[in-house]
């Protein structure tokens, strides 16, 4: 079969691989009919998580057709129609039965790497390193699923591919966002990073009951998103100082809530964020935590900051006094993708209400065939560039 393979940083190509087969009673075998490009992909593209090995197989958010299944899996049949959540659960450990998905503690087979790293693993993920499993991803024309039995989502024929691809990780992402949030009704939100999760945090802030969405980019065409499609006020800041725009904005008291979508590649043009990027351009920090600062800077006494941005390590300069001297409360995670599945598959059929639809991200559509230049044209044009989806 054909499958996006890493090689190196800013190095992926399409490459002939083995097939997948079954290997453990619980495994499906899925033919892949739509994959994307994710954020968190280019943290691989970029190399900034480690582990990755020449010849891995990307991706994480993808669907598809069940055209195999194991003995054990007794809810798929052959032809089902699924989308499969990037976390990969057990169903039965400690925390599974606790809804906390994303932190498996039976499906990450290289745990003891993680657990040098973190203390503890998580649960094992879709084409995203050998920290977290070494399995491989959905960039692909077919995909291997362990726990097929748990994961997998089956989808109605009624609704489109693009309108559910999202739901494997970047909608749910920006659901649990707001969700952590702590939203009250006619609350501020703060929303850092107008990519595609966070486009979906604003839209959750407003189904949790937020009084005001503010979106924070430098990309004219993702605040021209946010501000059409989100209903929410932006703030550019290459043109303003985000602070102080956002005191002004709130009386003086700051937003209740912050939302950090963008993770450890944060740009900025602030002496913090032009430090961050001299020492990660010399291997110095691992992260660019720039926008985390500034959201613990921004956020209310008593706020809550959302972390649906992926870090990878040890964080500099980090602002901590702060957050204590305000009393912050910090929320933030992988996100347990099952446990919001038949909820937002709701919100996208409507079920007699306006249905929402999440393919005003999809910026470009190609073949798999053609994912190197998808990287490469992502990485480097990120204002005309919100989503790509593959098709294999």
């Amino acid at each position: 079969m054909k499958a996006l393979c890493w090689y190196g940083k800013y190095d992926v190509r399409v490459e002939q691989v083995d097939d997948p087969q079954i290997i453990n009673p619980r495994d499906a075998i899925i033919r892949v009919t739509a994959t994307a490009i994710c954020g968190s992909d280019l943290h691989l593209y970029d190399r900034c998580i480690p582990t990755m090995q020449s010849g891995d197989i990307l991706g994480h958010e993808f669907m598809g057709e069940v055209v195999e299944v194991g003995s054990g899996v007794n809810n798929l049949k052959v032809g089902d129609r699924v989308v499969v959540p990037f976390t990969i659960a057990c169903g039965h450990c400690y925390f599974c039965e606790q809804q906390l998905w994303a932190l498996c503690d039976n499906s990450n087979p290289n745990a003891a790497m993680a657990e040098k790293l973190y203390g503890f693993s998580g649960s094992g993920l879709f084409g995203y390193s050998h920290l977290f499993g070494g399995y491989a991803g959905g960039q692909a024309e077919y995909v291997r699923v362990p726990y097929a039995d748990v994961g997998p989502f089956k989808v109605p024929e009624s609704l489109s591919d693009e309108q559910v691809l999202f739901l494997t990780d970047i909608l749910p992402t920006g659901y649990m966002a707001a969700e952590n949030a702590n939203i009250q009704p006619g609350d501020t939100v703060a929303v850092w990073g107008c990519g595609p999760v966070g486009q979906f945090a604003i839209q959750s802030a407003w189904w949790f009951g937020a009084g005001r969405v503010i979106a924070i980019d430098h990309y004219p065409h993702r605040l021209e998103l946010a501000r059409r499609h989100g209903k929410a006020e932006t703030i550019d800041f290459n043109k303003e100082d985000v602070f102080e725009r956002l005191k002004e904005m709130t009386g003086g008291i700051g937003p209740d809530a912050c939302i950090d979508a963008v993770g450890l590649e944060a740009h900025g043009t602030a002496p913090d964020a032009i430090y961050d990027r001299v020492k990660h351009s010399m291997m110095l920090t691992t992260d660019r935590l720039h926008v985390l600062r500034e959201a613990i800077q921004c956020c209310r006494k008593g706020g809550t900051v959302s972390v649906p941005g992926v870090y990878a390590g040890y964080l500099d300069k980090l602002p901590f006094g702060t957050a204590f001297a305000k009393g912050l409360t910090f929320k933030m995670g992988q996100t347990h993708v099952h446990r919001y599945l038949p909820t937002l598959l709701e919100k996208i059929e409507g079920n007699g209400t306006p249905s929402f639809d999440p393919t005003y991200i999809i910026s470009h559509r190609f073949s798999l065939d053609d994912a190197p230049q998808a990287y490469d044209m992502f990485c480097n044009e990120q204002n005309d560039c919100t989503k790509v989806v593959l098709k294999p």
